[in-house]
């Protein structure tokens, strides 16, 4: 079955038949109240209602979870068939027709917090000859850094088609200023995995939340990344098969290839494995 992004641009795809669908079909409703209590749950709010931004947010499924947990919200959403269905069920919310990748059309500072459902992997696709998803998402991410509370948490759910389409997002949204992660729930499922990417824009680096569906704290369930400390490397570049530079194996390895190439080198120490003795 073919990935909704590549049978036509969001718009389109999402006429009135499609809209109707999404929004009463009671297996789909599921899935996205699911995700928004999830992304909710990831972007850690304080105990008091907050102003939240919900970017591709349809029909208003994920702004009902928002309302019944005390906060207020506004969104956006690229169709008109969607906000019209948002518009007949009388969401408490105001929506808003907008394209995500010509920006986010807020005051500075507006919002104390993001979420999004399902909506981001949309700007990674060209499906106009003016479209050009690196400054596309650039400006996205740019425009929505702008209009953040300097504590706020943005949440994304989305569908990533594959790890260079994970890198040249989670690059556009450090280049903007942004700093976090990806977190994934249930990485070992092929059914109930899902990806998300925890933004911040604090001045205090705070640790990613675990994903679910493991107890192991690894690169498997938490992918992290930073403006700060990162040296303009991806975020996302495999080190399989690499040693860790600066460990202890490493310094090693290092040393045996300076003595092949005649090179001097330090005597061993208890750092790097022996002592002066030869003993470990």
């Amino acid at each position: 079955m073919s990935r909704p992004e590549h049978r036509g641009p969001p718009e389109l795809f999402y006429n009135e038949t499609e809209a109707r669908k999404y929004s009463e079909n009671s297996r789909m409703m599921d899935i996205q109240i699911q995700m928004s209590e999830r992304a909710l749950e990831l972007l850690a709010l304080p105990d008091h209602p907050c102003y939240i931004l919900d970017l591709g947010c349809g029909s208003g499924l994920s702004g009902h979870v928002l309302e019944e947990n005390g906060h207020m919200w506004v969104g956006i959403d690229i169709s008109p068939d969607m906000l019209k269905v948002a518009a007949d069920l009388e969401v408490a919310g105001n929506v808003i027709l907008g394209d995500l990748g010509h920006g986010v059309p807020f005051r500075a500072g507006s919002f104390d917090a993001v979420i999004s459902v399902s909506a981001l992997q949309w700007l990674c696709n060209a499906d106009k000859k003016s479209h050009n998803p690196v400054k596309r998402l650039y400006k996205f991410f740019s425009t929505l850094y702008a209009c953040l509370s300097r504590t706020a948490r943005a949440v994304f759910q989305f569908y990533p088609e594959n790890n260079e389409q994970v890198e040249l997002i989670t690059a556009q949204a450090m280049k903007a200023g942004f700093f976090g992660g990806v977190v994934v729930d249930f990485p070992n499922s092929t059914k109930a995995k899902k990806f998300f990417l925890v933004l911040m824009t604090g001045e205090t680096i705070s640790a990613l939340p675990s994903g679910l569906g493991t107890e192991e704290k690894t690169v498997q369930n938490r992918i992290q990344f930073s403006k700060k400390g990162s040296g303009g490397r991806d975020p996302l570049r495999r080190t399989k098969g690499k040693l860790a530079k600066k460990s202890k194996a490493w310094i090693r390895q290092k040393k045996e290839r300076w003595g092949r190439q005649g090179k001097e080198t330090r005597p061993d120490s208890k750092y790097t494995g022996r002592h002066r003795s030869g003993r470990f």
